[in-house]
C-alpha cells in the first residue's frame, strides 16, 4: 500500500543576492519584508535544493514527488533534468519521478513569484509570498493506482443526494489498471460499514442517513474505494464526506437540509506575523479556534485555495465555505489559461469536501476596465466549466464596491455578493440601506449577498469621540454595531462575511500609521490582541455566555464623564467602579453605562457568573500615541 515520506527538513535556500542558508519546509522568503510596506519587497526567483536518498520501493511500484503548495511558479529539477512546471500558488501539484531516481538524488525548485501577465493573482490587496510554503512529500505506490496525474486530486469523488430519510451517494473512481476492480465502502463516524458498492461509477445508498447540519453537527462519512487485481488490493483512497442539501433563495436566504440557516460569518487570508504563509497545523487550527468563539457558521477563504487541512477542519466543524480562485482586480488576457487550470484544481482537488458550498469565480474583478470584453468572455467560460464539472453547487463572486447593480458582470454567477465598505471607504453608514433595498427592490430574483465590509482597527489608537478614517478600535465598534443591526433587518441576504477575522500583510498598502498591513481584522496579525469588535460579534452571535468592557486599552482619558459599553450575550450587566455599583441595566448585545472620572478607576462588569475588568486613568493632557500621527497613512489605499 502506500508510503509517505516528507521531504521538509534540512533544504538549502539561495536568496536573490546568492546568500544560501539552511532552511525547512514550510518556508517563505517574504516573511518580513512581504509585511512591513517598504521597498524592499522582493519579488522574483530564488532557489530551494535537497538531496535526498531514494525511497524504497519494488519493481511494481512507482514514486510521485507531491508539492501541496508553491507560490506562484515552480520549476522543478531532479538530478539536472526538468521534470515539471507549475503555475498557481495555492494548489497541490505532483509528478512520477521513478525514472528519474537514483540511490543518492539532488533535487533543485526554481520559485517564482515575480510580476507577469499570465499567473493570477499580480494585482490586490494582499502580500504574495514567495517560496515553498506547504509541504513537500514523497508517495510510494503500486504501478496501478488510483489516479494521481489529474489536477492534483486523489482519484476519488463523492456526492450524496438526500432523499426522505436516505442518501443516495454517487462514488466515480478513476485508476489506471486495466484489468482492475473497485470496490466501495461507506463508513459512518465510528468506522461501521453502511454500504458498498462495486465499479468506477456507481451508486450506494445510505438508510437513515446522518445530516451534515453545520456548525450544530457536522456528522461526516467515510468512503473508501480499494483498487483489486486478481483478488488482491493494490491501492487505496478515502475521503471524508457529507450527506446534506442546500439551496439559496433570493427572499429568504440559505437553506440547509430544508430549514432556514443565515450564514453569517467571516473572511480569513492565510498569514500570520513573522511566518508568512508558512502556517504549520497548530496555526490553522488556533484561527479555527478563534472563529468558532465568536460564533460564526460561515467562512469565505479568499483569495485562493487554502491548506486542505483548513478544509479538513471546516467539514470536522461544521462551517459552509465559500471557496476561490485568485481571479483578482484585474484581467489579464494572458491569464485565461491560468484562471481556467486553477478552477479545475480548486474544485478537483476539493469536491469532497462537505463544507464547501459555493465555488468562487473572482474578486474585485473590475477594479481594472481593461478588456472589459475579454473578462466578461472569460467569466462565462468559467461559468459553464465549474457547472459542468460540479452541478451539484452554484458559483458566486464578489463584486467591487463601485461596480453597479447593473454591470453586466454582476449577473453571470448564480448568486452573487459585494464588497462594499460604505460608512468607511465612503461616508454615511446608512447608505448601505439604500444600495442592498435598491438592488433587492431592482433584482428580487438575485440572491444578493456581503462578501466583504469592515473598517480598519489600531489597537494603538483610541477616541472618545471616534469617527471614520481615525483608525480607532472605537470606531470599528460604531462600524459594526450598524452593520450587525442592519443585516438583522433583511434575512433576504444569502450570506455576510466580514473583512476580515485577521490583520494581515498587504505590502502595497499604507493606512492607520504601520504600513504594509490592512488592519480590518477582529484579531490582530500576531493572533494576540482580540479587538473590542471580536466580542460584538460573539456577542450577537454565540451561545458561550461573556461580560467584556470595551476600551480597555483606552486607558488615559481626560473626560470627566464617560460612556463605558460593555458587550455581552447575557441579558442583564451590572457595572461596578471602585468597588461601588453604577447600575444594572437590561439589554440586547450592547451596554452602555455613564461614569463619572474624578480619579483613577477600576472598573468590573458582572452577569451571574461572567466578569471582565477594566482600568481608568484620569490624565489632564491627551496621550498623543492614541492619535493617527500626520503622515501615518490616513486614508492612502493600495490601489
Amino acid at each position: 500500500m502506500r508510503k509517505t515520506h516528507l521531504l521538509n527538513q534540512d533544504w538549502i535556500f539561495t536568496y536573490f543576492d546568492g546568500e544560501k542558508s539552511k532552511i525547512n519546509i514550510p518556508h517563505t522568503w517574504n516573511n518580513i519584508d512581504g509585511q512591513d510596506g517598504g521597498n524592499d519587497y522582493r519579488r522574483g526567483t530564488c532557489i530551494y535544493e535537497k538531496d535526498f536518498v531514494a525511497p524504497q520501493y519494488n519493481d511494481n511500484e512507482c514514486v510521485y514527488l507531491e508539492f501541496a503548495g508553491v507560490n506562484a511558479s515552480a520549476k522543478v529539477i531532479l538530478n539536472d533534468i526538468e521534470i515539471m512546471t507549475h503555475d498557481g500558488g495555492y494548489s497541490t501539484f505532483r509528478c512520477d519521478i521513478t525514472e528519474h531516481l537514483k540511490p543518492q538524488n539532488h533535487l533543485t525548485v526554481e520559485v517564482d513569484n515575480s510580476v507577469n501577465d499570465r499567473v493570477y493573482p499580480q494585482k490586490a490587496d494582499f502580500t504574495f509570498y514567495g517560496g515553498i510554503y506547504r509541504d513537500v512529500r514523497l508517495i510510494v505506490l503500486n504501478k496501478q493506482h488510483f489516479d494521481m496525474d489529474y489536477f492534483g486530486g486523489n482519484g476519488l469523488a463523492v456526492s450524496a443526494e438526500v432523499e426522505d430519510k436516505d442518501a443516495n451517494v454517487w462514488v466515480r473512481a478513476w485508476h489506471n489498471a486495466k484489468n482492475g476492480a473497485v470496490n466501495v465502502k461507506i463508513l459512518d463516524d465510528l468506522g461501521v460499514e453502511v454500504a458498498t458498492a462495486c465499479g468506477t461509477d456507481v451508486h450506494a445508498t445510505i438508510y437513515d442517513a446522518h445530516l451534515w447540519q453545520g456548525i450544530e453537527n457536522p456528522y461526516l462519512y467515510t468512503c473508501q474505494a480499494e483498487l483489486v487485481i486478481d483478488d488482491t488490493v493494490v491501492d487505496s483512497v478515502s475521503t471524508n464526506f457529507g450527506v446534506r442539501s442546500f439551496y439559496v433563495d433570493s427572499q429568504k436566504g440559505f437553506f440547509l437540509n430544508g430549514k432556514p440557516y443565515a450564514l453569517r460569518g467571516v473572511c480569513r487570508h492565510q498569514d500570520r506575523k513573522g511566518l508568512g504563509n508558512a502556517l504549520l497545523r497548530e496555526h490553522h487550527e488556533q484561527d479555527m479556534d478563534m472563529i468558532r468563539e465568536i460564533g460564526a457558521n460561515t467562512i469565505r477563504l479568499a483569495h485562493y485555495q487554502h491548506d486542505q487541512y483548513f478544509y479538513d477542519l471546516c467539514d470536522r466543524y461544521g462551517f459552509v465555505v465559500w471557496a476561490e480562485i485568485p481571479y483578482i482586480s484585474e484581467h489579464m488576457v494572458n491569464g485565461r489559461e491560468n484562471t481556467i487550470s486553477q478552477m479545475k484544481e480548486l474544485i478537483v482537488q476539493n469536491y469532497n469536501h462537505a463544507s464547501i458550498c459555493f465555488w468562487g469565480l473572482s474578486n474585485e474583478i473590475t477594479i481594472s476596465t481593461k478588456n472589459k470584453k475579454d473578462m466578461l468572455d472569460n467569466h462565462r467560460v468559467l461559468n459553464d466549466l465549474v457547472h459542468e464539472m460540479d452541478p451539484s453547487r452554484p458559483t458566486t463572486l464578489a463584486c467591487y464596491a463601485v461596480c453597479g447593480p447593473f454591470n453586466p458582470v454582476a449577473h453571470i454567477s448564480d448568486i452573487v455578493s459585494w464588497n462594499l465598505y460604505l460608512g468607511w471607504y465612503t461616508p454615511f453608514l446608512w447608505l448601505n440601506d439604500l444600495w442592498v433595498d435598491f438592488f433587492h427592490l431592482v433584482y428580487p430574483n438575485r440572491a444578493l449577498g456581503y462578501s466583504e465590509y469592515g473598517c480598519e482597527a489600531m489597537t494603538n489608537l483610541h477616541s472618545s469621540h471616534p469617527y471614520r478614517g481615525d483608525q480607532t478600535e472605537e470606531y470599528q465598534c460604531v462600524y459594526h454595531e450598524y452593520m450587525l443591526r442592519f443585516f438583522e433587518k433583511r434575512p433576504f441576504m444569502w450570506a455576510t462575511h466580514l473583512w476580515n477575522m485577521f490583520d494581515f500583510a498587504a505590502d502595497a498598502r499604507n493606512q492607520g500609521g504601520e504600513p504594509g498591513m490592512n488592519h480590518k481584522g477582529l484579531v490582530t496579525f500576531d493572533r494576540k490582541i482580540k479587538k473590542d469588535s471580536f466580542y460584538l460579534y460573539k456577542a450577537y452571535w454565540s451561545n458561550e455566555k461573556f461580560v467584556h468592557i470595551c476600551g480597555s486599552r483606552y486607558v488615559d482619558r481626560i473626560e470627566t464623564v464617560h460612556t463605558i459599553k460593555v458587550y455581552s450575550n447575557c441579558d442583564e450587566v451590572t457595572l461596578y467602579a471602585n468597588g461601588e455599583k453604577v447600575a444594572t441595566k437590561k439589554g440586547n448585545k450592547v451596554f452602555k453605562f455613564k461614569v463619572t472620572c474624578l480619579k483613577n478607576i477600576e472598573l468590573k462588569a458582572v452577569s451571574g457568573d461572567y466578569e471582565d475588568t477594566a482600568f481608568i486613568r484620569k490624565v489632564h493632557k491627551p496621550n498623543l500615541s492614541y492619535k493617527l500621527k500626520k503622515g501615518g497613512g490616513k486614508g492612502e489605499n493600495w490601489v
